[in-house]
């Protein structure tokens, strides 16, 4: 048996398997305008909602304390409740102003795929708020993916704070 043809053809082969699968990773679908980033399920990403900039000068940022999740998760703790019911009861005792909900991330992962959990973060947040009694018409949210980072490190530590979600009031 000749190896020196096996050993080509397996290259080959492994070569041209590894090419279609990065050109099937780079295939995305868009959603009003945001990557899913779901290239698990498929399921697109609600609208964003566009308004106030989170980062404008009249956005109070530091009212709230922020949503911190799980590595590559969205879903909302219970050990986080608490930080939404202080958030909610402030909405409904307030009845001016917008409330603006921005997820983020750590900077693993890609761009897109980051924008895109950050923005189910967020979206999220704002499901458990509709549930607390929070007008729908006051909250927007956005995504930073990785950007903005709370912590700059590159540690699980820098990491768990910027997987978050953080709160604007614009009055």
């Amino acid at each position: 048996m000749q190896l020196r043809p096996l050993l080509q053809l397996t290259v080959t082969i492994t070569t041209a398997l590894s090419l279609a699968a990065c050109a099937g990773m780079n295939k995305k679908k868009e959603y009003a305008g945001v990557d899913d980033g779901d290239f698990v399920t498929g399921t697109p990403l609600p609208e964003r909602s566009e308004g106030v900039s989170f980062l404008g000068n009249n956005i109070d940022r530091h009212r709230f304390t922020p949503i911190y999740f799980a590595f590559d998760s969205y879903m909302v703790e219970p050990a986080e409740y608490g930080k939404l019911d202080e958030v909610a009861q402030y909405m409904k005792s307030n009845r001016s102003g917008q409330l603006i909900i921005a997820g983020f991330t750590d900077e693993r992962g890609t761009a897109e795929y980051n924008r895109g959990l950050g923005e189910r973060r967020a979206q999220a947040v704002r499901n458990q708020l509709l549930q607390r009694g929070v007008d729908s018409g006051r909250m927007q949210t956005t995504s930073f993916g990785a950007e903005l980072p709370a912590d700059p490190g590159h540690n699980e530590a820098a990491w768990a704070k910027n997987r978050r979600a953080e709160f604007g009031i614009a009055e």
